[in-house]
């Protein structure tokens, strides 16, 4: 069975890859991403800004019982990084080309993921573009209404600005997230925070990081 939903202007990437642009109407009620998965019970985890899928590769290779959703919304980048987890084999991974925070906004179910990883998400660095950043007010509330009690969303990035924009923004929503230290990925290699080509590349630059986890408080609604 294939996942491609569309053969429009992405490629076929098998079991892999779907295109947003091809959902039904968000009017015709939620989706369940878990769905899309040969085993529907395995806990999901939600990957904004996939990039080539160094992330979704490795980190699912650790983690074979867990579902991976990936989005990137580059033509480029998805094609490559879903038909590189096509190659790997990765039953557990899907890749979608397409906008994660529309998604969630408009269409995922609520109470779903287990994680949701955000790493070195573009920082939109004009004053005039912050609005395009991914943590915004109304994400950090729809984020939180897909995370399962007790779930996780992880930040990092190499962006002071950014950060300062992120860490204003958690300070305002402390009454659905508890503030944590960021949990290492299991992937990364020794003295990384999560392996992902961005990090490994910021870091040759000799770039400083900032990062956090925000946990969903498991009595919440």
């Amino acid at each position: 069975m294939s996942f491609g939903l569309s053969r429009g202007r992405t490629p076929d990437v098998g079991e892999v890859g779907l295109d947003m642009r091809t959902l039904p109407s968000c009017h015709e009620g939620r989706i369940d991403p878990r769905n899309w998965f040969d085993d529907k019970s395995n806990p999901l985890e939600i990957e904004i800004g996939s990039g080539k899928g160094t992330f979704l590769l490795q980190q699912s290779e650790l983690q074979p019982k867990t579902n991976f959703l990936g989005f990137e919304w580059a033509a480029e980048f998805y094609r490559y990084g879903a038909d590189r987890l096509r190659r790997n084999g990765r039953k557990c991974v899907r890749m979608v080309y397409g906008d994660a925070t529309e998604f969630m906004k408009y269409w995922c179910e609520d109470h779903v993921a287990q994680v949701i990883h955000l790493y070195f998400s573009d920082p939109w660095p004009k004053k005039r573009h912050n609005k395009r950043r991914v943590i915004q007010d109304d994400t950090l509330r729809n984020f939180h209404r897909v995370l399962k009690p007790g779930g996780e969303l992880r930040i990092v990035t190499d962006h002071d600005d950014l950060w300062t924009w992120c860490d204003e923004h958690i300070d305002r929503h402390l009454d659905l997230f508890e503030r944590k230290l960021f949990d290492i990925v299991g992937s990364a290699s020794e003295g990384e925070l999560t392996g992902t080509n961005f990090e490994r590349k910021y870091r040759r630059e000799g770039r400083p990081f900032h990062s956090v986890t925000l946990v969903k408080y498991k009595n919440a609604p």
